[in-house]
């Protein structure tokens, strides 16, 4: 039996690409009911990301729907009385123009909790901006400093504002769930993405003029090329794993006894050449060998591995982490709660209106009307 605190929660997702799909994609783990409305082509992730799209509507119905359709206006208003929540991903204004909008919704629904997740939220300069994930995070900070000792900023193979603004949307939502719990008001909820970037940012490297540009790495926390070309994470930071370290590696490397390595201080300001002493140190040995040496002696280190890998290790078969629903494999909500796995697939993600019929029963629509609407130009079989 998995924890699912958010069974009869009930969700409608406009949103689009990742952001807002990732947010109800926590929410529907966990439990919620989430009707995701796309539009008569589909949400373009299911071609630009057909991995991600895959993954991150799991869990979910879906209903196709003409925003823009007269047709639409009824079902928009029942989806507005059913839900608890809803979720969007437009630019400023567009809503309004979609008839999804905040206040239209809200006078159907007084305690609809309502979710607009934007490149740079509803109001200010930069509202009409477009943008997308490496911009939010590079304007707001996180492109500014290496991750490395001795490298050069880049970014990350996963997208940082958008599914970090994503969990940001979920406790944001949850936040104001639990005010409705107490008040019985809804909530609407302007986030910005940009601003996720920026707020995570900001607590990694703060925000002085002053900002000492390495305060955030270590010499000796970093990824380090082996001798068979693959690498190793090396994840030293306190002072009894660099002398656990040290002392597995001086045989291959007595320069790391010299008292220049002895503290952190000192390690940070010999950094450069230390971090030239460990890159060619870690050229004598394979990754492996590495790792096998180290391990045992409780040095902080990892091989790097693809999620496929990652999906299929001890670890992830111990704490039962990945889950197979249809002969499909998911890494489920990283939970556990009173001894219980947090959330789980119920379903794998549907194809375009795969629900289309049963939401529009579900809403009330008699049945000659559910034909009428989803034979009409509204709703895409």
């Amino acid at each position: 039996m998995s924890w699912l605190p958010l069974e009869g929660i009930k969700v409608v997702d406009f949103s689009a690409l990742i952001p807002g799909p990732f947010t109800s994609a926590v929410l529907a783990d966990l439990g919620a009911d989430v009707i995701k409305v796309e539009p008569p082509r589909g949400d373009s992730c299911r071609s630009l990301l057909p991995a991600v799209s895959h993954a991150i509507n799991r869990n979910k119905r879906s209903i196709v729907l003409d925003l823009k359709h007269a047709d639409a206006k009824a079902v928009i208003e029942r989806l507005a009385r059913w839900a608890d929540i809803v979720i969007e991903s437009n630019r400023p204004r567009v809503s309004v123009r979609l008839g999804i909008d905040y206040a239209r919704l809200s006078a159907l629904n007084p305690g609809l909790i309502y979710c607009s997740l934007s490149g740079f939220g509803q109001n200010g300069p930069w509202r009409d901006k477009p943008g997308h994930d490496i911009g939010y995070v590079g304007a707001s900070g996180g492109l500014s400093y290496p991750g490395s000792w001795l490298g050069k900023p880049a970014r990350s193979s996963i997208p940082i504002a958008d599914m970090q603004g994503g969990s940001f949307g979920a406790i944001a939502i949850l936040a104001a769930l639990h005010q409705r719990g107490r008040s019985g008001e809804g909530a609407e909820l302007d986030l910005s993405l940009y601003e996720a970037g920026l707020f995570c940012a900001a607590l990694r490297h703060g925000i002085a003029d002053d900002t000492d540009p390495r305060a955030h790495i270590w010499p000796v926390n970093d990824l380090f090329e082996t001798a068979d070309g693959s690498a190793l994470i090396l994840g030293i930071v306190e002072q009894h794993f660099w002398e656990n370290f040290r002392a597995a590696a001086k045989h291959l490397e007595p320069a790391l006894m010299e008292p220049k390595f002895d503290t952190d201080p000192s390690r940070r300001k010999h950094g450069d050449e230390l971090s030239r002493l460990l890159k060619s140190l870690f050229l004598k040995q394979t990754a492996v060998q590495w790792h096998d040496l180290l391990e045992p002696l409780d040095v902080p280190v990892e091989l790097p591995l693809t999620p496929t890998q990652a999906s299929r290790t001890d670890y992830a078969k111990a704490r039962e982490a990945v889950t197979d629903i249809g002969g499909e494999r998911h890494v489920l909500f990283p939970l556990w709660a009173n001894g219980r796995r947090g959330g789980a697939i119920r379903r794998v993600s549907p194809a375009p209106n795969a629900d289309g019929a049963d939401v529009l029963q579900e809403l009330g629509f008699a049945r000659d009307e559910v034909e009428r609407i989803l034979g009409s130009a509204a709703v895409a079989k």
